[in-house]
């Protein structure tokens, strides 16, 4: 291995082909930046620059080009074995869906059998190859869960045996993330994760994964004020990617920061156009509807809506599926237009828990417009939703789709005159969706479970509770427009003129 130096990985290649070949003659796209990475390998030296540069990519989640670049060191170095690691790791979505398309299944398993046939010429490098094919062999025998939890392990031997290299404990605390319950509200994993990254983040202050795995692990209503300081600095660190630019809005979102949301989304979304990365564009696109709407900018979002409609056919894909399917029901719902909610249809191809964020937002719909039919009718469209979802060994998107099973039963409830059986229902709901944590591809539910229990009891009278409901869920979800709102009529209703003024003030601010 040749010695170990802290290498450049940025300033020396251009913006991908695609935006360069848009340029004029006379003028030059501005240098790439990814960051710093030092990943030494016995790869020929000719390489070892394009090989961390593929390093910064993996580590900002551009696992396409990442997987190209890989492919390419692999191709001028026939006896780099580690990049078929990075080949194989380019397919392995640890906190994404989908983790491990087929497609990638297949590109892994080539990547890797080539890369066992090369063998790799340290210890250190064939720990690496050996940890990320747990992920790729058995895959018929053993339940992704399982291989995860073996790769994890793995990770945490090779950190622990190779304690100078940065590279494995950074690695081992994303697999800390991919592992992390989502229903352990303690945040074990993310805890654990944060302990290694922030020694690191104060050694190597412009490593992209570092940062970007701390925003990540703080992606929670208890840690997020902790993760503020990686937000702001990773599009600094790594503006070349898309990713990395939408990335900070996960931490302005958590804590009710809308502006600079929307500046981080905006900047996303062009980045990703001119990438031609359709999948990071609806994704900032999403928290961007997201985020004007919390300002009141309904023309903002509505803006963004029919930049959705004029993209014309969208790849297929988790990612790209939730966010166009997401992004007009909650145009709909937050503006409680709940005729255009009950008229809302889910992207082509959807899966059976992203097809639910439509059915749900018609069932709603229905019920708060009196139409008592055809709200039963979405929720046995839910419920046979939630039961495809269980059957494809989704676990946790079954249990969303069920918490939606029980906002749609409590709002069929209310609008059939039983206020009692819908108290009961949005109350479970809540206090389910409370008890587990939302995956990185939302900025969180259409509207919070927590929040619509509250509006039901302000519908009911009981403005009291209403507002300790609202305050509950401001806690959860600081600066949503809709419970500030709700927070104000129950306060004022309550003759709680304190409070109203407080609520008053927040809503001016945001506005």
């Amino acid at each position: 291995m040749r010695p170990a130096a802290m290498a450049c990985v940025v300033c020396f290649f251009l913006l991908c082909s695609l935006t360069a070949s848009q340029e004029p003659a006379h003028e030059h796209p501005a240098p790439e930046k990814l960051g710093r990475v030092s990943f030494p390998t016995t790869c020929a030296p000719g390489v070892q620059a394009k090989f961390e540069r593929a390093v910064a990519l993996l580590h900002s989640f551009a696992y396409r080009v990442a997987d190209e670049a890989f492919a390419e060191v692999a191709r001028e170095d026939p006896k780099c074995a580690i990049a078929g690691w990075g080949e194989a790791m380019a397919n392995f979505h640890q906190i994404w869906e989908e983790r491990i398309s087929p497609a990638g299944l297949e590109r892994g398993k080539a990547a890797l059998e080539w890369a066992l046939g090369v063998r790799a010429r340290t210890a250190r490098e064939r720990g690496y190859i050996d940890a990320v094919a747990l992920m790729f062999v058995n895959t018929q025998s053993l339940p992704y869960e399982d291989r995860l939890q073996r790769y994890e392990q793995a990770m945490e031997r090779l950190a622990a045996n190779y304690p100078q290299d940065p590279e494995a404990r950074i690695f081992y605390a994303l697999a800390l993330l991919a592992t992390a319950a989502p229903d352990d509200r303690t945040h074990r994993n993310q805890k654990k994760a944060v302990v290694l990254l922030e020694p690191l983040y104060r050694e190597f202050p412009e490593h992209p994964g570092v940062v970007h795995y701390l925003i990540h692990a703080d992606d929670n209503a208890e840690m997020a004020q902790r993760g503020l300081e990686a937000a702001r600095v990773y599009a600094r660190i790594a503006p070349s990617a898309p990713h990395a630019l939408h990335m900070p809005s996960h931490i302005f979102t958590r804590l009710g920061m809308w502006e600079e949301s929307i500046r981080s989304n905006l900047a996303a979304q062009a980045a990703a156009h001119d990438q031609g990365d359709t999948g990071e564009e609806l994704h900032a696109m999403d928290y961007l509807v997201y985020a004007y709407l919390q300002l009141g900018r309904e023309a903002d979002a509505a803006r963004v809506l029919g930049e959705l409609r004029g993209m014309g056919g969208l790849p297929g894909g988790f990612k790209t599926g939730y966010a166009a399917t997401a992004m007009p029901v909650r145009y709909a719902v937050e503006r409680r237009q709940w005729a255009e909610a009950a008229a809302s249809a889910p992207a082509a191809g959807a899966s059976p828990w992203v097809e639910a964020v439509a059915v749900w937002a018609r069932a709603v719909g229905r019920a708060r417009t009196g139409d008592i039919d055809g709200a039963q009718s979405e929720i046995t469209k839910l419920e046979r939703l939630q039961q495809a979802s269980q059957s494809l060994r989704e676990p946790y998107w079954a249990e969303q789709v069920r918490i939606q099973v029980l906002e749609a039963d409590g709002w069929y409830a209310q609008a059939n005159g039983d206020s009692t059986e819908a108290e009961t229902a949005l109350r479970r709901a809540a206090d389910l969706e409370d008890g587990i944590e939302k995956r990185p591809v939302t900025p969180g539910p259409v509207t919070p479970a927590r929040e619509q229990l509250a509006d039901l009891l302000l519908e009911q009278g009981h403005a009291k509770e209403a507002l300790a409901e609202y305050e509950n869920a401001l806690g959860n979800s600081p600066g949503r427009r809709g419970a500030l709102q709700g927070a104000l009529a129950a306060a004022e209703k309550s003759k709680d003129e304190p409070k109203a003024r407080l609520y008053r003030l927040a809503l001016q601010k945001s506005s």
